[in-house]
């Protein structure tokens, strides 16, 4: 009797809703910017959304919610993430649709949308201004600090968290055009990948004061587009996707602790790095290579898929690759599960995600490409 009640409990535990935020990703889809055979067209502005989507069962994905707010594919597939505790999201706007004429052409935009991933569904709780192309965005992992690199205002904003609320508290002028960002565990510094200079600035954290200090710049290979760091904070890790049509593409390794941080790895995983995650454990790191997906059909290195790369981090940042899979077209956001089991990639311009699940770093597509109601230009989950 005391057996098939536990039983029971232990099945209405499973179909309960898991808890918000925590599980979540969101997924930014972009529907401005489409391709054919004559490359990227910029449209009409109106039907951009985010997806607040719950992989608690990464193999069933359950939507909680889609919300009608402006994003963009212009930047890294870096540009929204959810606080640690999973009660909000934010999402940064890089630009705006301007008509010219017949034509459409985008413009920098200074917005961060807060979502409440507490309610059910989840809900736009405010938008607050920031500098010119926010692109990539960080949280700490405390929760009371959030950074935009902004690409247009040759800066970082800095955003205080509290109390569910977000306030815009300065900018940090970086003198270059500035990409991604990334905050260390600890909170006491952040990195910035200042993709035209091919250097990485080190910003110092202390509380809600950031203050950048050109005399620590990390020069790393062309065009750092893209950022991460390891769990434990060793490893500053930034994605170089080289003057594109095919050229000079490498994954940047930086030891991040110290009085100096520096360059200690660099690794080449293929064509166009751009989005990448690292796995909750730290031990490995995910890309999703771009190839020629978004090249013109006449262009010598068009490519109609891209591929997914899985890369081990070994003993002082070594990156060694450990599997691959095909993915589709214009691949750019991905994401690990909270086991670092399965991993989670979007494909802009099929509209679709894919699903893999990895056994000793290798990738395996679990089930047909599921099918979104619009183009993710970039996702991500919980701050780790």
């Amino acid at each position: 009797m005391m057996l098939r009640a536990m039983l029971a409990l232990t099945g209405a535990l499973a179909t309960l809703p898991a808890l918000a935020g925590t599980n979540d990703v969101l997924i930014g889809m972009d529907q401005k910017i489409t391709y054919d055979a004559n490359g990227a067209q910029q449209g009409p502005p109106g039907n951009d959304s985010v997806m607040i989507m719950d992989i608690s069962n990464p193999t069933r994905p359950r939507v909680r919610g889609t919300l009608p707010l402006m994003n963009s594919l212009l930047g890294p597939p870096t540009n929204l993430q959810i606080t640690h505790d999973g009660k909000l999201g934010l999402v940064a706007n890089s630009v705006v649709q301007n008509q010219d004429g017949s034509a459409w052409k985008p413009s920098p935009d200074n917005k961060v949308h807060v979502i409440d991933l507490t309610a059910d569904p989840p809900k736009l709780a405010d938008t607050v201004t920031v500098g010119q192309q926010p692109s990539g965005l960080a949280i700490s992992r405390k929760g009371d600090l959030a950074l935009t690199a902004n690409r247009a205002g040759k800066s970082v904003s800095v955003l205080g968290i509290a109390n569910g609320k977000v306030t815009v508290l300065g900018e940090v002028p970086m003198e270059q055009e500035a990409a991604a960002v990334v905050i260390t565990p600890d909170g006491k510094r952040a990195f910035v990948a200042m993709n035209l200079a091919n250097r990485i600035g080190v910003l110092t954290i202390d509380g809600q004061k950031v203050t950048y200090d050109k005399a620590l710049d990390i020069p790393v290979a062309f065009n750092p587009y893209n950022i991460d760091i390891t769990p434990d904070g060793r490893h500053v890790i930034a994605s170089c996707t080289g003057a594109g049509k095919n050229n000079a593409d490498a994954m940047v390794v930086i030891e991040a602790t110290g009085a100096h941080p520096h360059v200690v790895s660099i690794a080449s995983p293929g064509v166009g790095p751009e989005g990448f995650a690292i796995a909750p454990n730290g031990k490995s790191l995910a890309t999703a290579l771009l190839l020629g997906t978004g090249a013109k059909d006449s262009d010598w290195f068009k490519t109609k898929a891209g591929e997914l790369v899985v890369m081990s981090i070994g003993p002082g940042g070594a990156l060694t690759v450990t599997g691959r899979a095909p993915l589709g077209r214009l691949p750019e956001g991905i994401v690990y599960s909270q086991d670092g089991e399965y991993l989670f990639v979007g494909d802009y311009s099929d509209k679709t995600l894919r699903i893999f699940r990895l056994n000793n770093g290798k990738p395996t597509q679990i089930a047909p490409p599921m099918i979104l109601p619009g183009q993710p230009a970039s996702m991500r989950t919980v701050v780790r």
